[in-house]
């Protein structure tokens, strides 16, 4: 019986190839797109999963509480010696300091090669590995950071470094400052971590690398590279760890700054979904993406109820016949259920070939590293045959129910109609759908584009076209004096700065600040940018009052933003000039006020900013180029460069480019929404090229007697457009609150933001009206012209 039914329903798909088609394409394209967005889900969530004790291992992050409550992933360095023997709570404590984008030299090969290791080094204490599943491939976990001046390396580095040779007992140096000797190589680092680095180094000689951050002696910093990471006992919670945590701050801090500084706990497998604690992706996002995907596969099973509940009237003779030969309810309904089996069954095949091609290209596109082989996916492998179940049911129950529910009779005498065939308002209630769902994220395209044309075009408050950045690596007075003064010789460079940072970048240095007179810091900190007197210009900050900082590093001048003079309020703009100030225990003077800048993405509001001169503190230096000739600029850059650093490794970033990083993931969301609304369009418009044509079919001789009576084209067109008009304009009224309630949640992330009103829905409205009207257009036009004597023949 089951085979009978599966060769009865092949016979039956083949001879409606049209119809088989369209829906085996829908539910491909559906299909696929859930299982491009569970593999993106399932990726994301994995990450820092495959660690044995991953559910006992935590991160400590600071909070600080100084009005509104900031935080970060990283600790004042002596916090993971005070916790390891402050308390009992943990089996293993281990701290790590990482520096990004390092120089590594070889020592020893003859030729000192160098590389620049974007993921740059870590200095950990050696219970990481305790912590940590990194297993070595050689090496001895026990012994490997046993002395100072050790180094693990991964097996990637090791075959880059050296080919074929072994790599333990090999030197490398790291910045042209320390050596250290290669005593372990770890397995390759899995795809789903997000401790990047490939480079461990013994912690031990942190404290010569950056005396700062090595010191055990001060709480009162919190570097970006200092984390600590706990292994806590089987029977300790993390609530019990962070109610503890409150006395840390008591007993290392005085009064006020107990307040300010506070600790607790993070989940390790939590890491990477908080973007203010450097994570990658927020969850709310992930979820938002399987909503789209179950939207899309609702859509391409709309598709298939619609049209199989249309095509009924085709198969009513045949259903007619089969209930005269004594076939029953029950065998017809598996009937139609075992050929909606066998149309999911191709889709799923053809939606597997799909992913296989698509994910490479998603990769590229948004920087992941997914596995294109479905088959290595435990998971996966259980989602599709279940997707395979729900699709079959969900898209072939109503259909069948349906068809076996024709009476006989009727059947036999053909006069079963499109409107007859039962479910005509249900149909009607599942365009509807279709249109909501394809609305809701033509909305969504359409709001995101615009804030994050927002981001790129508003005004920063200052100027960050053509500005290239060179990371400085030696503060060397004499050579940055040097490097200012071939720079500025060379013809297509405009101008010149040192400093600590662009106005906007991924680093900031928070301090305290004391104003005038008074006893006590300020109860904010205030972001400290050290720049020389080409700064302001290069950037073009506007001085509201006073003036620019004096070419010296010593006079200890102070320029101050708006918000800072606000939060002071110590009087207007203009009263702050000449006045005394402590920022970073230096005492100095106010020279000038400048205008607001944003000197981080549009999420935060902008900071209390000072400008002060300091070549110590002097990382970078930003150079505005001419653009028309960029290659023979780099060159001309990069011959300077190794004039002057012919050990360092010449890299430049544009401004621009660095800015844009704090948007990626809301780039990569807006692209998403771009393919999915996309798709979901495409879905639509083969289901409704499909029911147009069927209903073409249907009205073939009413067309040839409008025509014969004096229709003309556009009323036959009018004919078809009406109702879907209706059921499209109809759809929009449920979903333009959902819509707004949605976007305007996802816009409230943002401190600046744009502001969406009636526009927005009537362009989306608009735009769903042209793809519907073109999709069926184009087939109402082709009944419109046939010929009313070929039309009426036909009957």
């Amino acid at each position: 019986m089951i085979l009978n039914y599966f060769k009865v329903a092949w016979r039956g798909l083949k001879r409606r190839k049209v119809y088989a088609m369209v829906n085996t394409l829908c539910l491909s394209l559906g299909t696929a797109c859930t299982v491009l967005i569970f593999m993106l889900t399932h990726y994301h969530l994995s990450f820092d999963t495959f660690h044995t004790k991953s559910d006992r291992i935590y991160r400590v992050v600071t909070e600080f509480h100084q009005g509104a409550v900031t935080s970060t992933p990283s600790v004042p360095s002596p916090l993971g010696k005070a916790f390891r023997s402050d308390y009992a709570f943990a089996e293993k404590v281990a701290r790590t300091a990482t520096y990004s984008n390092r120089l590594i030299t070889l020592r020893g090969d003859g030729n000192n090669r160098k590389f620049q290791e974007e993921t740059g080094v870590a200095f950990a204490e050696p219970e990481f590995f305790d912590v940590m599943d990194f297993p070595l491939v050689q090496g001895n976990k026990q012994v490997v950071f046993s002395e100072p001046g050790c180094a693990v390396i991964t097996e990637r580095l090791a075959k880059k470094y050296f080919r074929d040779e072994s790599p333990l007992g090999k030197v490398i140096r790291l910045d042209n400052k320390q050596d250290f000797r290669i005593t372990g190589v770890l397995r390759d680092l899995p795809l789903n971590t997000d401790l990047r680095q490939e480079i461990y180094l013994t912690y031990s000689d942190l404290k010569q690398y950056d005396p700062w951050l090595g010191s055990d002696d001060s709480w009162e910093g919190v570097s970006s590279g200092m984390f600590c990471y706990v292994l806590l006992k089987p029977q300790v919670t993390a609530e019990k760890v962070n109610a503890a945590l409150a006395s840390m701050s008591t007993k290392y801090y005085n009064a006020r700054d107990a307040q300010v500084f506070k600790f607790h706990l993070q989940p390790i497998a939590d890491m990477h979904f908080n973007p203010e604690l450097g994570g990658y992706v927020e969850k709310k996002n992930l979820w938002a993406l399987v909503i789209v995907g179950v939207f899309l596969l609702v859509t391409a099973c709309v598709n298939f109820i619609n049209l199989a509940t249309a095509q009924a009237v085709n198969r009513s003779r045949e259903i007619g016949v089969r209930k005269a030969l004594g076939s029953n309810r029950a065998q017809l309904f598996w009937q139609f259920i075992t050929e909606t089996a066998i149309v999911t069954a191709l889709s799923v095949v053809l939606a597997f070939i799909i992913v296989y091609f698509t994910v490479p290209y998603f990769n590229r596109l948004f920087g992941l590293r997914i596995s294109a082989n479905v088959f290595q996916n435990a998971y996966l492998l259980i989602l599709l045959p279940l997707l395979l179940v729900i699709v079959t049911f969900a898209a072939g129950s109503y259909p069948g129910v349906v068809l076996a529910g024709f009476q006989p009779v009727v059947a036999l005498k053909g006069k079963i109609t499109y409107r007859s065939a039962g479910g005509a308002l249900l149909r009607k209630g599942l365009v509807i759908t279709q249109f909501s769902i394809s609305q809701l994220l033509v909305i969504g395209m359409l709001v995101v584009t615009s804030q994050m044309r927002y981001t790129r075009k508003a005004d920063m408050g200052f100027a960050k076209e053509g500005v290239l950045m060179l990371s400085i690596p030696e503060k060397d007075k004499v050579k940055i004096s040097t490097m200012r003064t071939e720079l500025s010789q060379l013809a297509n460079v405009k101008k010149v700065s040192f400093c600590f940072e662009a106005p906007a970048g991924p680093v900031n240095y928070a301090t305290e600040i004391r104003f005038g007179s008074r006893q006590e810091n300020e109860n904010f900190d205030i972001n400290m940018k050290a720049a020389d007197n080409f700064y302001v210009p290069m950037f073009g900050l506007q001085v509201l009052e006073g003036r620019n900082l004096y070419p010296s590093d010593t006079a200890h001048e102070f320029l101050l933003n708006e918000t800072t003079v606000k939060r002071l309020n110590a009087g207007a703009p203009r009263d702050m000039v000449g006045k005394k100030v402590t920022i970073d225990g230096v005492d100095g003077v106010i020279v000038g006020v400048v205008k607001d800048f944003h000197n981080q993405s549009f999420y935060t509001a902008i900071d209390p900013i000072c400008i002060t001169s300091s070549v110590k503190r002097y990382n970078n230096c930003a150079v505005l180029v001419n653009l028309d000739n960029l290659p023979s600029v780099l060159a001309s850059l990069e011959k300077v460069w190794t004039g002057l650093y012919p050990d360092y490794v010449f890299k430049y970033e544009f401004l621009d480019e660095r800015i844009g990083r704090f948007y990626k993931i809301d780039d990569m969301m807006l692209r998403l929404i771009q393919i999915f609304a996309l798709i979901a369009n495409f879905i639509s418009c083969l289901g409704l090229y499909g029911l147009v044509s069927f209903m073409a079919v249907q009205k073939n001789r009413e067309i040839g007697v409008r025509k014969v009576m004096g229709a003309t084209t556009g009323n036959i067109m009018w004919l078809f457009g009406k109702e879907f008009l209706k059921l499209l304009i109809i759809s929009f009224v449920p979903i333009t609150p959902v819509a707004a309630w949605v976007m305007s949640s996802w816009l409230n992330n943002f401190m600046y933001r744009i502001h969406f009103g009636p526009g927005t829905f009537i362009l989306a409205l608009l735009l769903t009206l042209l793809i519907a009207a073109l999709t069926s257009g184009y087939r109402t036009l082709r009944s419109a012209l046939t010929h009313p004597l070929k039309s009426l023949r036909s009957e």
